[in-house]
């Protein structure tokens, strides 16, 4: 065979490939996104997921419901209506009714919405002004001298008594006992963010940012709070149950909220005295309020887990 017919059958078997060079610099990777890998993490769990839907029910019927029923705390019903009072719970009395023949149904929601909105309140005040001074005290050496005493005093004092105090000193009301459950409770939030900016602040990348002459808050906002967001949340699920558990232990005791503000709180201590004769009165709360607390935890350490870098690994 010549060589002749060697290349045209060459040139019939094969061609040339194109030379693309954009080609050559694009990445064959999949696309990856944070957030959506946070949340695929998140609904893996089943559990989780069921938590999720008690929590939402529980705020949406906290928040809705009583904007229907109309209830009153002060409101004593038509007390000489003996058939309508301490009905145990039925179709009729979901929940049953009290001494004033008013509906437990009503009655728990509307001091559900009391409790949940104290407790979301006093978390986002706490965390908002807690992560900014952390971030900043963990950055500076002289904020760090001045805040560390200040830090030093009131850590010494638990923060129950100093809401319990400050309660007394501005009187009972909802805004009152929200400044008095958030004017110190930031310092420790702010604390323990200015340790975990300590450990992070030193790290190669953030030497080179550094070196680099890239601001401080740059970095802060774009290299060390990014990084913390399973730290933060982490706190906020712990955080969110306590601010509910002051409220309902500071209601129990008649301090923090006004006698006509309903609270799960003061309608445990009310019904205090039905554990055993119609307990439905007493347990039925405490039900619900062991509800909020767990569901709100378990979904809070479930978004901190599923936000920690470490697990898209």
């Amino acid at each position: 065979m010549t060589n002749k017919k060697i290349e045209n059958l060459t040139a019939d078997l094969f061609e040339f490939a194109k030379v693309d060079e954009l080609d050559s610099e694009r990445i064959d990777a999949p696309i990856y996104s944070y957030w959506r890998s946070v949340f695929r993490k998140f609904f893996s769990s089943k559990f989780t997921i069921l938590m999720l839907v008690i929590m939402l029910v529980i705020i949406i019927l906290s928040f809705i419901q009583p904007l229907f029923s109309g209830y009153s705390f002060m409101n004593t019903g038509n007390i000489n209506d003996f058939a309508s009072r301490y009905n145990p719970p039925s179709l009729q009395y979901w929940f049953g009714t009290d001494s004033n023949g008013q509906s437990l149904f009503d009655a728990v929601w509307a001091g559900a919405r009391t409790s949940i909105s104290i407790g979301f309140l006093a978390t986002l005040i706490t965390t908002v002004i807690g992560v900014v001074v952390g971030a900043i005290w963990g950055n500076s050496p002289h904020i760090d001298r001045f805040m560390l005493e200040i830090y030093n005093v009131v850590s010494n004092v638990p923060l129950l008594l100093i809401i319990m105090v400050l309660s007394f000193s501005f009187g009972n009301g909802f805004w009152n006992l929200l400044f008095a459950m958030s004017v110190t409770s930031w310092l420790g939030t702010a604390y323990f963010i200015r340790v975990q900016v300590m450990i992070i602040r030193d790290r190669e990348y953030n030497l080179a940012s550094r070196t680099l002459g890239t601001r401080t808050w740059h970095i802060v906002t774009k290299n060390t709070l990014p990084f913390m967001v399973s730290v933060i949340m982490t706190m906020v699920s712990t955080s969110l149950p306590s601010f509910i558990s002051y409220e309902v232990f500071l209601s129990f005791l008649g301090i923090g909220l006004s006698a006509d503000t309903p609270s799960l709180g003061r309608m445990i201590s009310q019904y205090s005295n039905n554990v055993t004769d119609e307990a439905y009165l007493f347990w039925i709360p405490v039900i619900v309020l062991a509800l909020i607390t767990m569901s709100l935890y378990l979904v809070g350490q479930a978004l901190a887990d599923a936000s920690d870098p470490k697990t898209h690994l």
